[in-house]
């Protein structure tokens, strides 16, 4: 098959990656519009269920993934000035900076055969010549998705919150949370290492609390300012740094009617996205690719391949989705578990994923949460 994957994410390079693997005379080209080696973002998440799906379909690519990754296996959090409040994961996480990532997947990938050429920016189908498929995975805002809007049904949905994402030069050796009071409301932020001295900080607020602080008008010195005043405790003496301008924005929860059309298909955040406080974003691109490329040796119909593709990952990110949904709600209703104790709240924070919470009293869930666990262990 000669293919065209726009966007040079994680899900077109490793669909590129497994492709070649399965069949090395497939003629296969990455198109991505940013120079190489420039990408916007900090480290990304992921957990130890996807690092042994990565070494079981290509061992080489996984071992360097995990090479340039750093390993936490518990979390913390403090609420206002608070004693911190520990959790250990049962496995742990892992975070990589997003530059290293796509660097590990762009050399296992030309190694193999594939054609990675940056700065090529594309927006219609016609700019990559005659070819079997096309891959549309160039994010969220794919402007070749958006061409084909109403056949594809592209909704997108924003949630109520401000974020921001930003980085710093404190390597967290936890999963850190703080949550922070102020004269206009809660302000939280969470962070996770990618590497020794780099870490990832997610900030996050309510908008009448974000308006009230006047960050909707501070320019971005004023603003860094501020957030390293307020979390002073988490970041230990060290700045906040932001990547390009500052802009706060409301998280946009994107979906599809159908993932395909023709011989153009969907993947990774051009198909969906998933809140950011649950880290499943890179699992669900990979996850993409894996199926993408079984369903298009499966099948000898492009069109059966395609379908077979869309209903099995649909069906798979439901679980993910409803998660996230939760999760962001949590968020959106911290008012409801602020005032708790903060070891009472914190663990509501571990269970914010539950479709059970929002509909009962929050002290009265985590007694009875505590309960089940104690039956279990007994």
């Amino acid at each position: 098959m000669k293919i065209a994957c726009v966007g040079g994410g994680p899900a077109n390079l490793y669909f590129s990656i497994l492709m070649k693997r399965v069949n090395p005379s497939h003629d296969i080209t990455v198109y991505e519009r940013n120079p190489e080696g420039s990408t916007y973002g900090w480290g990304v998440t992921y957990w130890r269920e996807l690092l042994d799906n990565l070494h079981s379909a290509d061992p080489d690519s996984a071992t360097a993934i995990e090479n340039n990754s750093v390993h936490w296996d518990r979390w913390v959090a403090r609420v206002r000035d608070g004693a911190p409040v520990e959790a250990r994961h049962w496995d742990g996480g892992y975070g990589i900076g997003r530059r290293e990532l796509l660097g590990v997947l762009t050399e296992r990938a030309r190694g193999l055969g594939v054609r990675v050429e940056f700065e090529r920016e594309v927006t219609r189908e016609e700019q990559v010549g005659e070819v079997d498929l096309v891959l549309v995975g160039d994010g969220a805002g794919s402007a070749l998705r958006d061409r084909h809007a109403d056949h594809f049904g592209t909704e997108v949905e924003a949630g109520r919150n401000t974020y921001i994402w930003l980085g710093t030069t404190k390597g967290f050796d936890a999963f850190t949370f703080a949550f922070t009071e102020t004269p206009h409301g809660w302000v939280w932020c969470y962070g996770y290492a990618y590497g020794n001295d780099h870490s990832t900080c997610v900030v996050e607020c309510a908008p009448e609390t974000w308006q009230g602080l006047g960050l909707q008008q501070a320019n971005e010195a004023d603003s860094l300012t501020m957030l390293e005043k307020l979390f002073a405790e988490m970041l230990d003496g060290h700045p906040l740094i932001a990547q390009g301008p500052v802009h706060w924005r409301n998280f946009r929860t994107l979906t599809n009617r159908t993932w395909h059309r023709d011989n153009l298909v969907l993947l990774g955040d051009a198909a969906h996205t998933t809140h950011y406080s649950v880290g499943a974003g890179t699992a669900l691109a990979f996850g993409d690719a894996a199926v993408l490329v079984k369903a298009l040796h499966g099948d000898t119909s492009l069109q059966q391949a395609l379908a077979r593709y869309e209903q099995r990952r649909k069906a798979a990110i439901t679980p993910a989705q409803r998660a996230a949904r939760y999760s962001a709600q949590w968020y959106e209703n911290l008012s409801r578990y602020v005032k708790l104790p903060p070891a009472q709240m914190i663990a509501l924070l571990g269970d914010r994923h539950s479709r059970v919470l929002p509909h009962v009293p929050p002290r009265l869930y985590y007694h009875l949460s505590r309960l089940r666990g104690t039956r279990r262990t007994s």
